[in-house]
């Protein structure tokens, strides 16, 4: 039997379901668009209204299943969940619970390994060439880490990322603004694959944005072009 919850159901605030909604839809369309690992890589948003916790999918959870109603809420200063169910994955709070910590304009972080990126961090020189009009658009807005120091299981390594992001992290207010980022590098990153011939192997680099735009309307384009997901972000199953 499905059963179907609402904001009341649930007993959150317009503004919290809002952010779940938005936070699904996140994780659906990074699906959608080859931006996702299965049940690997995060999203996570602060809760409206507070500034320890965040909302983060159980582990397991596929991101082409995820609904407003997934989400549990952890302890930014604990990693215990402290509304709904489900095992926290240590990474996911190692990195993500420091930066909203630490970027407090950083309401949404998402950590994605979209393949032209990933792919662009792999050369000897991973920067992002800012010679065309999607690259202009990224200018002073991306920051680079070059030293990987492995999976992450310890939350000083959020903290390190924290300190490369700095302001440029804290651009990324809302969801649909971290979006419309996402988007973004992964066309600039595209563009650079397809242009350049590349040069050599590097060694691994990570790539870390942040982008001052509201990105709603692209949020709401996209789910406009899927009206059976879009209604299904809204609900829970």
């Amino acid at each position: 039997m499905q059963v179907r919850l609402s904001p009341t159901t649930l007993k959150c605030s317009a503004e919290e379901w809002q952010a779940r909604v938005d936070l699904a839809a996140a994780h659906r369309l990074a699906f959608m668009h080859g931006f996702s690992e299965g049940i690997f890589n995060h999203l996570t948003l602060v809760v409206p209204g507070r500034s320890d916790l965040y909302y983060q999918i159980p582990f397991g959870m596929h991101w082409s299943e995820v609904t407003a109603s997934s989400f549990m809420e952890v302890g930014i200063a604990d990693g215990e969940v402290k509304r709904g169910a489900g095992d926290v994955e240590r990474s996911c709070y190692c990195i993500h619970a420091p930066m909203h910590k630490m970027l407090p304009q950083a309401k949404a972080v998402f950590h994605t390994h979209m393949p032209f990126a990933s792919a662009l961090t792999r050369l000897a020189d991973p920067r992002i060439k800012e010679i065309g009009q999607t690259e202009v658009g990224l200018m002073g807005k991306i920051a680079y880490d070059d030293l990987y120091t492995g999976p992450a299981f310890d939350p000083q390594e959020g903290e390190r990322l924290a300190k490369v992001l700095g302001a440029t992290a804290a651009m990324a207010v809302v969801v649909g603004g971290a979006w419309h980022a996402v988007r973004y590098v992964h066309g600039a990153s595209a563009i650079a694959v397809f242009a350049l011939i590349p040069a050599g192997v590097a060694t691994y680099g990570i790539v870390l944005w942040g982008l001052r735009i509201e990105g709603r309307a692209e949020l709401e384009a996209m789910l406009a072009r899927l009206p059976l997901l879009g209604r299904l972000f809204r609900r829970a199953l």
